[in-house]
């Protein structure tokens, strides 16, 4: 069983930096996708920022420029620097691990932590 253990969110001030990170353990299929998530209260998870094994990455626009994912395959574990933080940035932020295998998709959550950024 896969398991994601993050760590590194916090409360800062607009235009501050933090830096989350997410150790994946257990049965990885070793082609994967890894990423952040983020989610509102009353609102949809949506995607903050992915990086696959091979480094290829994707980014929200709302982030571009301020935030930088990378992984350390050898640890199995995904970063995300966020920089220039904003109060919307305020959410809870989750790490997923997702791969495909044999045609199925299998997905695998962090338990969220809280980044919040005051005005």
């Amino acid at each position: 069983q896969v398991q994601l253990a993050e760590s590194g969110g916090g409360l800062v001030q607009a235009g501050e930096s933090l830096r989350l990170s997410c150790a994946a353990s257990g049965g990885i299929f070793s082609i994967n996708t890894m990423g952040w998530y983020r989610q509102a209260p009353g609102k949809q998870r949506e995607l903050v920022a992915a990086i696959t094994s091979f480094g290829r990455t994707d980014y929200a626009d709302s982030v571009k420029g301020r935030f930088t994912i990378s992984r350390d395959n050898a640890k199995n574990t995904v970063y995300l620097q966020m920089n220039s933080l904003k109060p919307e940035d305020t959410m809870v932020y989750y790490c997923n691990l997702n791969y495909i295998r044999l045609g199925n998709r299998y997905d695998y959550w962090g338990q969220g932590t809280q980044v919040t950024v005051s005005s």
